[in-house]
């Protein structure tokens, strides 16, 4: 794997676990980079196979590693404590949306502009997260549901959706 090894403490950022990435560390792993950044990750060795995910800008050019909770159990630590950080830039990952877009919501977007608007405005990551959170969904039902509620909240309503307020379609 190589990548850049140190050790860090596990904080809490609201309910989510992360090692703060400085600005230093992070240009090593990728010089310049300032979108979220495709990383592969071991805490103290493990797990066995590296993990994939992004780390997420700061704003002053440092890093957040949120630890997602399979990570965290396969190398069994806790917020709180230290431990031995291995990453390095993930030179397979390819941006871009993983998920077509459903049809509904195409046709739903195209019927009103300025969620559509909203829609083009949208990073690519946060595009990527909407549609594959379209393509969990199985019922149809729930599907035509939740495209309701992103065709509300890009059309500029403010609520939540998808685990974060919305304001003005961001």
């Amino acid at each position: 794997m190589g990548g850049t090894e140190f050790k860090s403490k596990i904080d809490i950022r609201g309910i989510n676990p992360y090692i703060l990435i400085t600005k230093e560390i992070a240009a090593k792993i990728k010089m310049g980079w300032k979108r979220p950044m495709p990383v592969l990750v071991k805490i103290n060795e493990l797990p066995e196979k590296h993990w994939k995910i992004n780390m997420m800008p700061a704003g002053n050019g440092d890093f957040y590693l949120y630890l997602h909770g399979t990570l965290r159990k396969a190398s069994n630590t806790k917020v709180g404590d230290i431990v031995r950080v291995r990453v390095s830039f993930d030179n397979k990952y390819r941006g871009g949306p993983m998920h077509s877009m459903p049809e509904k919501f195409e046709d739903a977007l195209k019927k009103d502009k300025r969620a559509l608007e909203s829609w083009e405005k949208l990073s690519p990551s946060r595009k990527k997260e909407i549609l594959r959170y379209f393509a969990n969904i199985k019922r149809d039902s729930a599907l035509q549901h939740n495209i309701s509620r992103a065709i509300s909240v890009l059309g500029g309503n403010n609520e939540r959706f998808m685990g974060r307020e919305w304001k003005d379609g961001k």
